[in-house]
């Protein structure tokens, strides 16, 4: 007979993708469950430090009033790695009168999903999650870096079948795990759905999960998306296709190429790919994974097979036909990040233009356009893309560039040993 629940663990998911909630007895669960639960309204909007940021309308301005915390329909979740038989219940922030939060990523996704939706469209995603399993303390790699070794994989076994354990406690449709390119670096492919909403919370419950089963194992999970200059980065990269209302794959005409429709989306995540770059690399560090020959792309272009273009078209069956997106860093948070590649395909279906010519060979060598090259031009160009918040909305834009902001501003007001190493006696 399984242990009853002693506690449960409450909470959002804010824009940088960390859960902010409570930890109740479980006799609270049903108060949880029915709505009763408060927080104040600008939860999702604390910035990476879990600080209030000082520039946002939704603090001072309005009292830093408690609003609804709703539950998704994907909770209460049992935890196995937790002691006390744990659950956990994901919310969503709502107004006093039910309205999705304009800030909470979940219902920032749920809006740009709807769109796709009323056009008789339906988006089938799929992502693949890469980390890495460090040691804790000063980081050091759980393994050398061996390119698809399976004893690297065999090395963590204990812990593999713990994290397969909870993804189907989760309902969570892991698929393969594999040995990364960098020292301790993995990769665990979630299998595509036809809810982008599903197919995100699944992406934001694997974080918890990997991180959670690391821990009671001794070890540290890592999505820095460059924890290490000289080892590869982590991505999130996503792949996706549109139904029709008939069931059929919009971008499948029977060739190898695909179909206009392919294409005019295509076009349209490249439009508003330098506008999006900040939520594909939303943290300092992620500008140190987008660089040249280091499979990150650096160009703004699309290629057929061609790993080292920002987006890929696959091969195979032409029925299969799909794009892959593979700018976004791990740091990503998978809500945002879903959100404003269906704004970029909203964009592509709305516009029906062509993208510039594929790209064959190596991108890093092609005269393309480039991505922002730092956090403050990422920033820039987010803060004054018209078409973001047309397809998202404007006070997200507004808090989420604060929220930026002031990180930035905090990195820039420290000094690091090398820095002072450097300059302290030598000028």
């Amino acid at each position: 007979m399984p242990d009853t629940p002693r506690m449960i663990r409450a909470a959002v998911c804010d824009l940088n993708g960390i859960w902010r909630g409570k930890l109740l007895p479980a006799t609270q669960l049903d108060k949880v469950m029915g709505g009763s639960l408060r927080m104040p309204y600008s939860v999702p909007a604390i910035d990476i430090f879990g600080e209030d940021v000082a520039d946002s309308p939704l603090v001072f301005d309005t009292g830093d009033a408690d609003s609804l915390c709703l539950p998704t329909s994907r909770g209460p979740l049992p935890e196995p790695w937790q002691s006390g038989a744990a659950q956990f219940v994901p919310l969503v922030m709502a107004t006093e009168n039910g309205a999705p939060s304009s800030i909470d990523p979940r219902q920032i996704l749920a809006g740009v999903a709807g769109k796709l939706e009323a056009l008789g469209l339906t988006p089938v995603m799929a992502v693949e999650m890469e980390f890495y399993l460090v040691k804790p303390g000063p980081t050091a790699p759980q393994s050398e870096a061996q390119m698809l070794a399976i004893d690297n994989v065999d090395d963590h076994s204990a812990f593999f079948e713990a994290v397969y354990a909870a993804c189907a406690a989760y309902g969570i449709p892991a698929d393969a795990a594999i040995s990364e390119g960098g020292a301790g670096q993995f990769e665990i492919n979630l299998q595509h759905g036809p809810d982008p909403l599903e197919t995100a919370d699944n992406a934001v419950f694997f974080k918890r999960i990997v991180k959670g089963v690391a821990k009671v194992q001794g070890l540290e999970a890592s999505f820095m998306p460059k924890p290490y200059l000289k080892d590869a980065g982590s991505g999130l990269h996503v792949h996706f296709s549109l139904l029709d209302e008939a069931g059929n794959n919009v971008f499948d005409d029977g060739s190898d190429a695909g179909s206009d429709t392919l294409r005019h989306c295509v076009n349209g995540l490249l439009h508003l790919m330098p506008a999006s770059t900040l939520i594909f690399a939303p943290h300092l560090n992620s500008y140190r994974r987008l660089t040249p020959n280091s499979h990150a792309p650096t160009g703004i272009g699309w290629g057929y097979e061609n790993r080292t273009s920002a987006i890929r078209i696959p091969g195979g069956s032409p029925k299969a036909r799909r794009i892959e997106h593979r700018v976004a860093g791990a740091d990503a948070n998978p809500y945002l990040l879903l959100a404003t590649l269906l704004a970029g395909i909203l964009e592509g279906l709305e516009a029906k233009e062509s993208p510039p010519a594929a790209t064959t060979g190596n991108a890093y060598d092609a005269d393309l356009p480039q991505l922002p090259a730092n956090w403050a031009a990422a920033m820039a160009a987010f803060e004054a893309s018209g078409a973001l918040k047309a397809h998202l909305n404007p006070q997200f834009i507004e808090v989420f560039t604060a929220i930026k902001q002031q990180e930035l501003n905090r990195f820039t007001h420290r000094m690091s040993e090398f820095e002072i190493a450097t300059y302290l006696t030598s000028v």
